[in-house]
């Protein structure tokens, strides 16, 4: 019975829902020190607020409606990027990281979309995909909707390469694994990191959702097209009602 339920966690997995840069460093999240310089300092940053995610003057758009693009190729320009993702809906913004001195690329982008469901179909669609022969890899905009998010730059970030020894998990290209070990609930609830959600893992094959726009906003914006409708419904049937009494005027 053991031996079968490891057997089932080996293929199980699980993602943040937030970001804590100790169990971003650690392969089944359940890490309670920092296992290299990089976590420390995103740790630092973290614990002193020295990071604001919504403090970069560059930020547009709707962040539910936007979606991370990484691994770009440097040739890769604002027209070739917006060609592409307008296989999946229509784009609405885009923002193609740049250097700040010498105005190259910097391999990664912002593309908002007009609407949260073509968002969430370029999410589905074009992770791995081709564009200008690099396979690229794309997420939500976890800059503004993952609590405690802490860049790459700082030490954080998801994903990465063996080779850059500072792998990040949790996140859509290496997501945790299901802990084989004890897991340790009180040194986790001690450091504030959420502890992996037994008998609720996935498998490598499920995509994690993305975060879905908070139903109140939802609500406000249906009531808004719903009042613009009926304000433009009010103004049609004004001007309907003068154009007839127009002509009962022309008919006397």
């Amino acid at each position: 019975m053991g031996s079968s339920s490891n057997s089932n966690k080996v293929n199980s997995v699980f993602y943040a829902d937030s970001y804590h840069p100790i169990q971003s460093g650690s392969i089944d999240g359940t890490d309670i020190v920092s296992h290299d310089n990089a976590v420390y300092r995103a740790l630092l940053c973290s614990s002193a607020g020295l990071y604001d995610p919504f403090g970069d003057p560059k930020i547009i758009g709707d962040p539910y409606s936007t979606l991370f693009v990484g691994r770009l190729n440097e040739l890769t320009n604002e027209d070739s990027l917006r060609k592409a993702m307008s296989k999946y809906g229509k784009v609405k913004n885009l923002r193609l990281v740049r250097h700040i001195v010498t105005g190259a690329s910097c391999g990664y982008a912002f593309v908002e979309f007009e609407s949260d469901r073509e968002m969430r179909r370029a999410y589905q669609d074009a992770h791995h995909s081709i564009i200008d022969d690099s396979e690229v890899i794309v997420d939500y905009n976890r800059q503004q909707l993952m609590p405690g998010w802490i860049p790459r730059r700082l030490g954080g970030g998801l994903g990465g390469k063996k080779e850059s020894g500072q792998l990040r998990f949790g996140g859509r290209e290496r997501p945790f694994r299901a802990p084989l070990r004890p897991i340790p609930y009180d040194d986790l609830k001690r450091l504030g990191i959420p502890p992996p959600p037994e008998g609720r893992y996935l498998t490598r094959f499920e995509v994690p959702s993305p975060p879905r726009r908070p139903r109140i906003s939802v609500d406000k914006e249906e009531r808004s097209h719903s009042h613009k409708r009926h304000k433009h419904s009010r103004h049609s049937h004004r001007r309907e009602g003068r154009r007839s009494s127009s002509k009962d005027h022309v008919s006397d």
